[in-house]
């Protein structure tokens, strides 16, 4: 669609339709799906007996749009476990949500999957934190439930169940009368009153007929309804409402079925096999539903059927195929209560629209060219993170029970520790991990923790505990050394304790003895934080400390390229300028009135001018160091200096080095021996530190790590283009080994005009721990800003040095891999020269042997490190998993953003050893697997034609697509192969929130801003179709502001925030907004600086002009559409992954 068209679809995104209330769309087409369950409900364990499912009327395709014999599609979602919902949590308000009769039948939503009909109102969590089973007759099932009706089951007997099951949707033509079998049963139990109201028939949208062209529709995401059941007995379904849930229980979300692909064909268009089908009319996909197809144009309906958003309850009314009064429109995915596509006609109260259900019977007329999947229809990540935002943030999470999946990375929420880690240091890829190594294999789930040890907390909640034990050091286990912690098992009336992860009993020291309670609890229990919290430290005693003797406190040295370049494009001078007043900012521990830190100073080009700064002396002195292939420290006293203590020497050194170096006539520049010198001169000082060095050039001068320009585009997609991530020598492998071993940690800040071989200058900063920042064809006018905040808050920040990490886990898994910015010199110990409050670990985990479901499992990361101020430290993270035996209770405990930033990580390490083509087919290969997985073991029999997703992966697709389009693994011809190395090094720390917001970027129409809140506009999806011509838009990804203004805002809204009158008047080179006294540009100024306190790097602000030559780069963000490098549009993909499942399960 072109830009500036409004995207039919209805009610903006990311806002809740009227008539939800609360609920949060699910991700659909941002309005939440009606009768959507929430997480709440537990596992699924097996049709309940006495659950019907209803059965959708018959007759009725939705793919087809107009009624047609022949085998319905299901497509539920499976019902049977309803995953930890994340998706919509919000429930969905009961009035005005009932659903026109058809439409139930199609809705997306498999009976427990996400149906927005049904609220899961009562029950804040999203995903159960265990699940439950659903054992009949245990709680009233909400009717969500209904949602997941299977598909085939004959219809069920009362027109109410019928009505759930989408009584719209039945595509088939099987009998109405027949009630689908009891047992079948993932339907709501026949007792529970019809569903249609609480569905919306939100499938019903999703079916777009398929143009002809097009051939057969794409798999619609059902939830799960079932298509295929006959349809009801002519009553139209939606009359009933379902409640919306039972208090109390909320449906399972489980699976997003897609639309079947089984659909009829259209008239005449042959439907290709492999693709899915069109989401049924009544089906949302509740998961992420991946069938749609991948094709997202469908045009829109024409205005005259779409009644426009429709303010008032989400459309339920969609009507399935509309009644024949109204022939459907061609490609249009019904709307599901407006979370599809087209907006139905009024559906207030989804009452009429589905009486058509007879008509559906007989054909309306030819059938309108098949349309291809909507947008609308499948899983959207907008609706996911509204409805965990909704559900998840008012309530603090609590960390007391096992195995308790977090809120969302996006959604703002407290943490209260009792005695797991935070989620802000540690999040999982499954809180309840298989029982046995098989059961992982057959499922492909990676089991894996991204681990955040020095992680900054929100000034609400309680920084780590400090305990110290005295000279005998922290309490342990004999045998496996793991630090006391909360799950340790006290026996012998508290004399000796039994270890919980290696089971062996070990004395408690008498210092350390203290009586148990009634319960077995020692009486110290709450006043003892390694007993009673998840994250703690313990100071190390001298036994933890180098050679046996506490350390000296750390030395930060400043290391200038002072050659052609970075003198005359005046970065000199700027950093100079700006240590003056930097250096009185160095981190320092809580009470302390200074920083015990040192600082000292090295310029460079060809050679090396080291800075005597002693407090004494008048003048600094410099001493140059040419012989660069034997690096030495040419003094020690006076190199490393308290700040306070020879300020005015350090000022006038600042003050001097441009001039000294104003008339250089100096290119070339060495690197190696500059962070030889840095590690030579901490050596000499016996302590850890950091360098920071200041980097212009390929280092072409004659010294120990020269480079030559290897540079080639020609290598791109080539069994070679390996070899242009990896380094051209070994030279800095090595060397980074000696800085680690030191403490000497490397911060390196790049400002390229050209090739500069990233891959290998980044190695030592890698593998210290250390941080990369690249300004590349610096301008002072337009970087600057960016530079000194980068520098400013990478000098600030918390740092532990000399770091060495072990992650602990109980009998049964063990860490088998490690990512992230470290070096391993043995198989169990990350070691890292430096480690800030950015940087994670991400750790896999594998079987060794069977687990409990009793027990759990439990991990423990120990960090040791040496902080600001010179003092050893532990920190210790504790987290408790459950295990299953049950596949179910697998899917329902992930966290798709976490399985992403592994799954990233894994691929981008993997480009280093093959060829990226390999990389990006194992990732599809894997994510396929795991879905594929679902489908065959947890969700209810459908056709094959459906596409299911589990209600907690329903994010998967389109993320994996985001990943699989990035950079790194498919670039486009102006990324430069310095950019791909620099991104894959920066992605390998980054956390959870990062990856999300770097992969499917945020997007916010400024327009729609509230100039009196604090609060940001609602998010939209990532795709052109969203924008209008007459709106201002920003997006971010974590390095990167871009604001995109249409070729028809305003002339108002221009002036307020540019300050210039007119379009053609807005400068394209502006890096930063200006200063304006007016609401508007105040609303939107806030919202940049609250952008950039959220992210570890300042981002550059970008201005892009509709049709001017920047929008390409910011179409290039826009990741729901297909990309100029020839990566996949959305629904594309998710028609590509319904195939590779469909061949995994054929």
């Amino acid at each position: 669609m072109s830009v500036n068209q409004q995207t039919h679809t209805g009610p903006p995104y990311g806002q809740p339709q009227p008539g939800y209330q609360g609920y949060q769309q699910p991700a659909y087409g941002g309005q939440p799906l009606p009768g959507v369950p929430h997480a709440q409900y537990g596992a699924y364990n097996g049709p309940v007996p006495g659950y019907q499912q209803p059965v959708p009327p018959q007759g009725y395709f939705p793919s087809l749009g107009f009624p047609s014999k022949g085998s319905p599609v299901s497509l539920n979602s499976d019902t049977s476990l309803a995953p930890n919902f994340i998706g919509s949590v919000r429930a969905p308000s009961t009035s005005g949500t009932s659903l026109s009769s058809g439409h139930l039948g199609y809705s997306p939503f498999g009976q427990g999957d996400v149906q927005n009909g049904i609220p899961a109102s009562t029950a804040p969590m999203q995903r159960p934190p265990t699940s439950q089973p659903f054992l009949p007759g245990s709680a009233p099932v909400p009717v969500s439930q209904t949602s997941t009706f299977q598909q085939y089951g004959p219809p069920p007997a009362s027109v109410q169940q019928l009505s759930n099951h989408m009584a719209g949707m039945t595509i088939g033509s099987t009998s109405t009368s027949a009630p689908p079998p009891a047992g079948l049963g993932y339907g709501p139990p026949t007792s529970v009153p019809p569903v249609s109201g609480s569905f919306s028939a939100t499938g019903s949208g999703l079916y777009t007929p398929y143009t002809a062209s097009q051939g057969p529709p794409p798999p619609s995401v059902s939830q799960g309804l079932p298509l295929a059941q006959p349809p009801f007995s002519g009553q139209p379904v939606s009359t009933q409402r379902l409640p919306t849930q039972v208090p109390g229980f909320a449906p399972p979300p489980s699976s997003t079925g897609i639309g079947p692909s089984s659909y009829p064909p259209t008239t005449g268009a042959p439907r290709p096999p492999t693709m899915p089908g069109p989401p049924l009319p009544g089906q949302t996909a509740a998961g992420p539903p991946t069938s749609q197809p991948n094709h997202v144009s469908s045009p829109p309906p024409p205005p005259s059927t779409l009644s426009g958003p429709h303010p008032g309850p989400p459309m339920s009314g969609l009507h399935g195929p509309p009644p024949p009064t109204h022939p459907p429109q061609p490609g249009y995915q019904m709307q599901q209560n407006g979370s599809f596509g087209q907006v139905r006609g009024p559906q207030p109260n989804y009452g009429g629209a589905y009486p058509g259900t007879p008509n559906y019977g007989s054909q309306p007329g030819p059938p309108p060219p098949p349309k291809r999947l909507d947008p609308d229809s499948i899983p959207s990540p907008i609706q996911v993170i509204e409805d965990d935002r909704s559900n998840r943030g008012s309530e603090p999470f609590v960390t007391g029970v096992r195995g308790q999946v977090p809120p969302l990375v996006t959604t703002n929420f407290l943490v209260k520790d009792q005695g797991n880690a935070s989620p802000r240091y540690i999040r999982c890829t499954s809180y309840n991990i298989p029982c046995t190594s098989d059961m992982a294999k057959q499922s492909q789930v990676p089991l894996a923790a991204v681990i955040k040890p020095l992680a900054t907390l929100p000034p609400d909640e309680t920084l780590p505990y400090l305990v110290d034990h005295g000279e005998s050091g922290p309490v342990r286990c004999n045998r496996c050394k793991a630090y006391m912690c909360p799950f340790m098992q006290f026996i012998e009336g508290g004399r000796r304790f039994q270890c919980c992860f290696c089971s062996c009993v070990t004395e408690v020291p008498p210092h350390y003895f203290q009586h148990l309670d009634h319960t077995g609890k020692r009486v110290d229990f709450y006043d003892r934080p390694e007993l009673s919290l998840g994250s703690y430290e313990f100071l190390a005693t001298v036994d933890y400390c180098k050679n046996n003797k506490f350390p000296s406190p750390p030395a930060f040295i400043f290391m200038i390229d002072v050659s052609y370049n970075a003198v005359k494009s005046g970065l000199v001078r700027l950093i100079c300028e700006e240590l003056k007043s930097l250096l009185d900012y160095l981190p320092r521990e809580g009470n302390m009135e200074e920083s015990a830190i040192r600082v000292g100073f090295v310029t460079y080009n060809k050679v090396l001018h080291f800075y005597n700064v002693k407090s004494s002396l008048a003048q600094p002195q410099m001493m140059v160091v040419s012989d660069v292939a034997d690096m030495f420290v040419p003094l020690l006293d006076g190199f490393l200096v308290n700040v306070n203590e020879s300020r005015t020497v350090i000022v006038s050194l600042l003050d001097q080095i441009p001039e000294m170096f104003a008339d250089t006539r100096e290119t070339e520049t060495v690197f190696g021996p500059v962070i030889q010198a840095g590690l030579e001169a901490l050596k000499a000082a016996e302590c850890a530190g950091k360098l920071f060095i200041f980097h212009t050039s390929l280092p072409i001068a004659e010294a120990p790590g020269k480079l030559k320009n290897r540079d080639d585009k020609k290598l791109i997609n080539t069994d070679k283009e390996k070899t242009l991530f990896q380094p051209q020598t070994s030279f800095y492998n090595n060397l980074a080994k000696d800085c680690v071993a030191q403490g000497c940690c490397v911060d390196l800040f790049l400002f390229p005009n050209q090739y500069l071989d990233v891959a290998t200058l980044g190695i030592v900063t890698y593998q210290t721990g250390g941080s990369i920042y690249k300004y590349a064809y610096f301008q002072l006018e337009t970087d600057q800003d960016r530079f000194l905040n980068d520098l400013r808050r990478d000098v600030q920040k918390e740092v532990g040095f000399d770091a060495v990490m072990r992650v602990r886990t109980s009998t049964g898994i063990r860490a088998t891999d490690f990512f992230g910015a470290f070096y391993m010199s043995n198989t169990t110990d990350v070691e890292m020269a430096g480690l800030d409050c950015d940087k994670t670990i991400t750790v896999e985990f594998k079987h060794d042997d069977k687990l409990s479901e009793d027990s759990g499992a439990l991990l423990q990361c120990a960090l040791l490190y040496t902080s600001c101020a010179g003092q050893r430290r532990l920190r210790i993270h504790n987290l408790s998993l459950n295990c299953c035996t049950q596949l179910a209770d697998l899917y329902r405990n992930c966290e798709t953003d976490t399985l992403i930033n592994f799954l990233a990580k894994y691929a981008y390490r993997g480009v280093l050893n093959s060829p990226v083509k390999t990389v990006r087919d194992a990732l599809i290969n894997q994510c396929a697997q795991i879905l594929a997985c679902y489908r065959k073991n947890c969700a209810s029999p459908s056709s094959a034609g459906q596409l299911i997703l589990p209600e907690c992966m329903k994010l998967l697709p389109v993320y994996l697509n985001c990943v699989l389009k990035s950079d790194v693994l498919q670039p486009g011809p102006e990324v430069t192969t310095d950019d791909r190395a620099y991104i894959r090094q920066l992605v390998t720390s980054m956390d959870v929130a990062e990856t999300n917001v770097f992969f499917y970027p945020r997007l916010l129409p400024l327009t729609k801003a509230d100039v009196d809140s604090d609060s940001l506009p609602a998010a939209i999806r990532n795709s052109e179709e969203r924008l209008s011509k007459g709106d201002i838009y920003l997006l971010e990804n974590g390095l990167n502001i871009f604001v995109w203004v249409g070729v028809n805002v305003q002339q108002g809204l221009i002036q307020n925030l540019f300050g210039v009158s007119s379009f053609s008047q807005i400068s394209s080179t502006l890096n930063t907004l200006p200063v304006l006294e007016n609401p508007f540009s105040k609303k939107v100024r806030s919202i940049v600086d609250m952008l950039q306190v959220q992210r570890s790097r300042y981002m550059k602000l970008i201005i892009v002009k509709q049709e001017d030559k920047l929008e390409m780069l910011f179409k290039h963000f826009l990741v729901e559409d297909k990309s100029l490098t020839g990566g996949a549009s959305y629904v594309d993909f998710l028609c590509h992954m319904h195939k590779e499942i469909r061949q995994l399960l054929s």
